[in-house]
């Protein structure tokens, strides 16, 4: 008798992209469209042309998929953060990249930051507190450029690090509420001017 193999679902479809990247992208644009609670799983795999089973072999839920669609924006960030950071620069221009960087990079993934702060709270308690370890060590690699140019005399020490990061992360967690693609300023503009904010701040 022979014996019955499970199928593995292919790991592209028609147009040669990876079936994950597929799922991704659909889900993306369903939870920015409609909201993470208004999208069902059906939609989600009809939109990336692939079947349930394959969504359930690579995210296991549709929960994973919206952890997913955060952290990889987190993963980016954390490794162009962790370059700035390396560079063999005066800690100002290191300082400066990185704040700008994060603006840009939030822009260019800007429904994964506004899905994400729309819907964290739809995430069960053990990804939720991964997702904030992810954030906590991403904010405390930016402190850490805030303080070595505290300790070299470069920024002034008239303002805590931790209020420094909270006012310069405050403004970059709400571009997904105004900023508008079509708009007066390009993402290295406003990327710029809030780099330049931060900077002026810390000035002695």
């Amino acid at each position: 008798m022979e014996r019955q193999v499970a199928a593995v679902p292919r790991t592209t479809e028609g147009d040669g992209t990876p079936v994950p990247q597929r799922l991704l992208a659909a889900a993306t644009r369903l939870f920015a469209d409609q909201g993470y609670d208004r999208t069902s799983v059906q939609e989600i795999v009809e939109a990336a042309g692939v079947t349930k089973g394959a969504l359930y072999h690579y995210f296991g839920s549709k929960e994973d998929l919206l952890h997913e669609v955060y952290a990889r924006m987190l993963r980016l960030q954390q490794e162009r953060l962790d370059a700035f950071a390396q560079a063999d620069e005066p800690v100002e221009k290191r300082l400066r990249d990185a704040a700008a960087d994060v603006v840009v990079t939030t822009i260019d993934n800007l429904d994964d930051a506004m899905i994400f702060f729309r819907s964290m709270h739809h995430l069960g308690p053990e990804k939720h507190q991964q997702v904030r370890a992810e954030r906590r060590r991403y904010h405390e690699r930016f402190r850490a450029l805030i303080e070595e140019g505290q300790k070299q005399g470069v920024f002034s020490t008239a303002t805590p690090a931790d209020l420094v990061v909270d006012y310069h992360f405050g403004s970059v967690h709400h571009l997904s509420t105004w900023y508008r693609p079509d708009g007066p300023l390009s993402p290295q503009e406003v990327a710029d001017h809030l780099a330049d904010l931060l900077l002026r701040a810390l000035r002695p």
